[in-house]
């Protein structure tokens, strides 16, 4: 294209066109555009070296001494007669795109016009196809034409890369189609991006393999979990094992807690097979924790069999209404100690065992962890500390207490504190032959307990509180004249209101009857055998229920 430029239609040469008029060989006979009174010769004249050349058959030597048609210098003669249809014109005339000249130079003007061609050419067809050889001015180079073929520099093709790996970074701006670009170094940029690219795709490369790792090793985990959990036995040892061990099961511990802790031990091979056991053999309710004597490697199922025998499990159980001097033996007896050697240590470190604040009141009882140590089973093995087992106990208890709400309901029964409370539980537990007949029992007290009592004038008159200041347990208390003249605070024949602490360590039933006792105007009770216990609301009630207690115990001599 000129610097003008040339539409795709017939139109004609815009006339301010410095080439218009000249129509090349056809249109020789037409005036050509004057420039100021002069011929416009867009070159000096030289000697045309292809002057005696024929192109094409267009035109010869002797014809004028016209330039030939070179269809790629814009400044040149018009082209010959198109084969096409086309009249001689040129296609690419844009009338519109041909501003006055204002400054000619020629033959720069001329070189800027050849050099824009020849940018062009690789990439674009000549109007009309030319047969024969092609035509090359000095400008141009063979390889530079269209039908050459690729360049030299053009590089090998590549494999489409994949849009995922795709990173060309910051020469995204440059156009890979652009001829300019490649003349500009194309090479040295191409070579630099294939090296950046490399390297991003290889990293590209990492990132997936190992999210694809990754998501295969978790399906693939989760996967045998569930397939063994569901089709699967777990590992378990065969037999009833060998040795001796002595395990320990924490206080509140789950039936998988229990599997851990015997596999620490080395008693069997996993704890999911001590669950399945426990569950198939419907013995997960009856597990308690404790101290046990087993065997190494046993299977899952014989150390539960072992477990559920009261000869393997080094317990200590504390009944219910025990007194603490009793309580101290027994722990003696079970870690082989001196007798006395618990007690002494109750006496020296109460106040480190873990006493409620409101237990200061035992410093008056005669005993004071009493009522503190509570009545169940516990895990005592043989290396154990009377401290600690003591400690155990004491923890017991001020868990229920605390699940109870002593403090609470001891300001609900208008008692002055849950000591006393915890008093009432113990005389209940104490003068209550039977659980059925507490609520009862626990109503007499808090009725004998009124100021404006009548029937015993606020004695309690239990011959429980006398036995325990004689740490006796008789029924033969002496008559009521010698209890009267025996001065101890635990004489409730000669002191109104309830003792200075418990008399022993209430059970769960006792003390939800303390808390919540049955309503009646019962002042006195006498049990004539475990069905039966009889009531009643004045003293003369009362004898005649006696007369048929001591019937009843005639019946049984």
């Amino acid at each position: 294209m000129t610097e003008y430029g040339r539409g795709y239609g017939s139109e004609p040469w815009h006339p301010e066109d410095p080439l218009y008029g000249d129509q090349g060989s056809s249109r020789g006979q037409e005036q050509q555009p004057q420039w100021d009174g002069q011929q416009a010769h867009r070159y000096p004249q030289q000697a045309d070296p292809y002057a005696q050349q024929q192109y094409n058959g267009g035109w010869a030597g002797s014809q004028g001494g016209q330039l030939p048609y070179d269809p790629y210098d814009p400044y040149g003669q018009q082209p010959p007669a198109d084969p096409y249809g086309g009249g001689g014109r040129d296609h690419y005339a844009a009338p519109e795109a041909y501003p006055p000249p204002q400054h000619p130079h020629p033959p720069q003007q001329a070189q800027q016009a050849q050099q824009g061609i020849r940018q062009q050419q690789q990439y674009q067809q000549p109007p009309h196809p030319q047969q024969g050889e092609p035509y090359y001015d000095e400008g141009t180079r063979a390889d530079d034409d269209w039908r050459a073929g690729p360049e030299p520099h053009e590089p090998e093709p590549r494999e489409p890369e994949h849009a995922f790996f795709a990173d060309r970074g910051e020469d995204d701006d440059h156009d890979d189609a652009d001829p300019r670009e490649e003349r500009r170094g194309g090479r040295e940029r191409r070579g630099k991006k294939t090296k950046k690219n490399k390297r991003r795709s290889g990293r590209a490369c990492l990132v997936v393999t190992l999210f694809f790792a990754g998501a295969v090793g978790t399906v693939g985990y989760f996967g045998y979990d569930f397939i063994m959990s569901h089709f699967g036995s777990a590992p378990d040892y065969e037999g009833d094992g060998t040795g001796d061990v002595q395990v320990d099961i924490p206080e509140n511990s789950t039936i998988l807690q229990m599997g851990l802790a015997l596999k620490r031990a080395g008693v069997i091979k996993s704890a999911d097979a001590f669950s399945e056991a426990a569950v198939d053999s419907k013995k997960d309710k009856i597990l308690q924790p404790g101290t046990y004597s087993l065997r190494k490697h046993m299977s899952a199922a014989s150390a539960i069999e072992l477990m559920v025998n009261p000869k393997s499990r080094n317990g200590l159980t504390i009944r219910e209404g025990l007194r603490s001097t009793d309580v101290y033996k027994l722990i003696d007896k079970k870690l082989h100690l001196k007798t006395g050697t618990t007690k002494d240590v109750a006496e020296t470190d109460a106040k480190s065992l873990g006493l409620p604040s409101w237990a200061n009141d035992s410093a008056k009882t005669k005993d004071p962890l009493e009522g503190f140590l509570y009545p169940s089973t516990y895990s005592v093995g043989e290396k154990a500390k009377p401290a600690a087992v003591l400690k155990q106990m004491v923890t017991r208890a001020n868990q229920m207490y605390a699940k109870y709400d002593l403090e609470g309901n001891a300001q609900k029964l208008h008692l002055e504190s849950p000591m006393q409370l915890l008093t009432v539980a113990s005389l209940t537990q104490a003068e209550g032959k039977y659980k059925h007949d507490f609520v009862k029992v626990a109503r007499v007290v808090y009725n004998r307990l009124k100021p404006n009592n009548t029937e015993t004038y606020g004695l309690l008159d239990f011959d429980s509180t006398v036995n325990y200041a004689r740490s006796k347990s008789t029924l033969d208390t002496g008559s009521v004249d010698d209890l009267r003249h025996f001065n101890d605070p635990y004489n409730t024949y000669k002191f109104k209101g309830l003792p200075p602490g418990p008399i022993g360590n209430p059970g769960e039933e006792a003390l939800r009857s303390a808390i919540k006792p049955a309503k009646g105007n019962w002042y006195y009770f006498v049990s004539i055998n475990p069905e039966k216990t009889l009531f009643a609301e004045t003293n003369e009630q009362h004898e005649r229920n006696r007369r048929i207690y001591l019937k009843e115990q005639e019946k049984n001599k």
